[in-house]
Order: structure tokens, then sequence, then C-alpha cells
């Protein structure tokens, strides 16, 4: 497995078009994509800083894993994401090492990358996300 950088870091919210003021009024970033992520129940906002990216998560449905851990957790940092070559090999090599995988394969997330999250229970309470082209 090979981290190339941290892709993104993933912010909870409920409102994206009020959160979205923030960095665009506030910080002066641009916010350049917004997608729904129709099976992981989410609508998602990208800014980019240098080769890292800001990701705002807003849950499109009361079940869905955002909505839960604002719930829970209240608006915030929701999960930390790195690049890698491949998920597959990641998952396969974290739950080698003994982490705990939520995923045990890749499967499809936001901006066409494929994706992988370990649990917080294995990496110090940071929910980890592991992202790839392949």
């Amino acid at each position: 497995m090979n981290i190339s950088h941290i892709e993104h870091i993933g912010i909870a919210v409920n409102n994206i078009e009020e959160a979205k003021k923030y960095y665009e009024d506030v910080l002066g970033l641009v916010c350049y994509a917004i997608e729904e992520v129709a099976d992981q129940k989410v609508k998602t906002a990208f800014f980019k800083i240098g080769q890292t990216k800001i990701e705002l998560l807003e849950p499109t449905s009361e079940d869905s894993p955002i909505a839960k851990f604002i719930e829970k957790r209240g608006q915030g940092i929701h999960h930390i994401a790195f690049a890698t070559e491949d998920v597959d090999v990641a998952l396969k090599e974290l739950g080698d090492k003994g982490i705990l995988c939520i995923d045990k394969n890749k499967r499809q997330g936001a901006e066409g990358l494929n994706i992988g999250f370990l649990h917080p229970k294995s990496t110090f309470g940071v929910l980890t996300e592991f992202c790839s082209k392949n």
C-alpha cells in the first residue's frame, strides 16, 4: 500500500448551501463540484486547496450515516481520506494487519473514485477512508 497524500477531509454539515458560504465568503475558496451519491444518501460539495480537498457532506435522508453522525456528534469533521493506488490492496493489507475494515472491497464514491473505510475502533477514533482512481 502506498499513500501519496491526504485526498480530502470530510466535514458533516446540516446544509451545504449555508456551509458553502463560510468556505467561499470567509475563506475565499471556490466550490468546484456539488454531487449527490444516492447509495450513500449524501450530497457533497468540494473545495480544493493545493493537492487536498475539503468535502462537505449533507445527509439526503434521516437514516443516512451522515444524519446519524450529526445527530450523535453534531456538525464537524467526519473523516480523513488518503489517496492510494488501489483501495482493494490497501483494505487487504490493513485487514491482514488486524485493522477492522468497514468495507472488505472497494465501492463507488463521489467524483468517480473508488473508496473503502476503516472502522474508527481500529484507528484511534478517526473514521479513515482510502480513495483511488482504480
